[in-house]
């Protein structure tokens, strides 16, 4: 990368993953209410999978960047900007855009990187964390006290959400499908924590185990046993569908078909008599309510929260390794993509443990 290109990964049309392809391309004059950023660190989510495969809702139409936050240092403020200095360190997120070495980005999409935070750390911050705050309090209604299901909980929402449900006086239990992240989860202090058998629902009347509350991002046979083992009151959130992670480059369209058609059906009426709710979001739209995001980030600044775990670092130039390791469901805590300056460009990758 020069002063005046930016390497990027993008895509001609969604579909399949290996369509993904990097590219550099020349950067125009900034224009005038943006502030550009030096990328340092990308942060990956299961969002850019589907987005990639065309299963993602949002995804936009024709050749696209995907994703959805990052970390670096502000290289320019155009004019009409405050709040922000050559030279800052920042965090921030986009709606797509984010495999970029440079992005030009509204002052209201960054926040300062927090102090002693790598830039790995501060990409494996933003969508995460605003999923499980977004999901625990504005549609959970969380309550001191209360029990909560988080699914995936060594993912990166999972773990957000576990340290988020603690620092807020409930009791975290989590799930995990495989034993190995049990003890991960473990040192962190969280020792509620259940590797899913294939019968979930057989599981849990075995323990005896029912909810306040339960983030999913799975789906299928997962979720409606979550669901029946609300409380009344209870609350099922949903911000994802795993099961649907393609294995391969492209959709499997036929078996995705066939588990949407068999996907839980819920009834509204059968949710009245049992006095329990399903709720689900999709974290992007939150993009465009800009005074709702502030609203959100400032409230997650007065939450004593450690660093987010950053547990894979690839080169940039790896981004379909890092893809390939997400979606294969062998991750623990949160993906990233190392953007190096010039001179450290070299392929390979980066020793774990953001």
């Amino acid at each position: 990368m020069t002063a005046n290109n930016r390497t990027i990964w993008q895509t001609p049309r969604a579909g399949n993953i290996a369509r993904l392809s990097q590219k550099t391309e020349p950067l125009g004059s900034l224009a005038a209410g943006r502030i550009r950023v030096g990328v340092r660190a990308v942060g990956l989510n299961f969002a850019d999978i589907f987005a990639l495969t065309g299963l993602y809702s949002a995804t936009p139409s024709g050749a696209f960047i995907p994703g959805l936050e990052f970390a670096g240092t502000v290289l320019e403020a155009g004019a009409n900007t405050a709040g922000f200095s050559p030279g800052d360190r920042v965090m921030g997120v986009t709606r797509f855009g984010g495999y970029a070495s440079v992005i030009d980005s509204e002052p209201d999409y960054l926040i300062p990187l927090p102090h002693g935070w790598d830039f790995a750390r501060g990409a494996a911050w933003p969508a995460q964390t605003l999923t499980a705050w977004y999901a625990l309090t504005r549609l959970g209604a969380l309550q001191s006290g209360q029990r909560v299901l988080i699914h995936s909980a060594a993912g990166g929402v999972g773990l957000q959400a576990m340290k988020l449900v603690r620092a807020l006086g409930a009791e975290p239990v989590g799930t995990v499908g495989s034993a190995d992240k049990v003890s991960l989860l473990g040192e962190l202090g969280f020792d509620s924590v259940l590797v899913r058998e294939k019968s979930f629902a057989r599981q849990l009347r075995r323990e005896g185990l029912r909810f306040d509350l339960v983030l999913d991002g799975i789906g299928g046979a997962v979720q409606k046993a979550s669901f029946d083992a609300l409380n009344p009151m209870g609350r099922l959130v949903v911000f994802g569908a795993a099961e649907f992670t393609p294995k391969g480059n492209r959709p499997n369209y036929l078996k995705a078909a066939w588990r949407y058609l068999r996907r839980p059906r819920y009834d509204a009426m059968e949710m009245i008599s049992s006095n329990r709710s399903l709720l689900a979001f999709n974290l992007i739209w939150l993009w465009e309510q800009k005074a709702q995001l502030k609203v959100l980030l400032t409230e997650l600044g007065e939450v004593p929260l450690s660093p987010p775990l950053v547990g894979h670092r690839f080169l940039f130039d790896d981004a379909h390794a890092a893809l390939e390791l997400l979606r294969s469901g062998r991750s623990v805590g949160k993906v990233v993509l190392d953007v190096p300056h010039q001179c450290e460009i070299r392929r390979g990758r980066i020793s774990v443990n953001g």
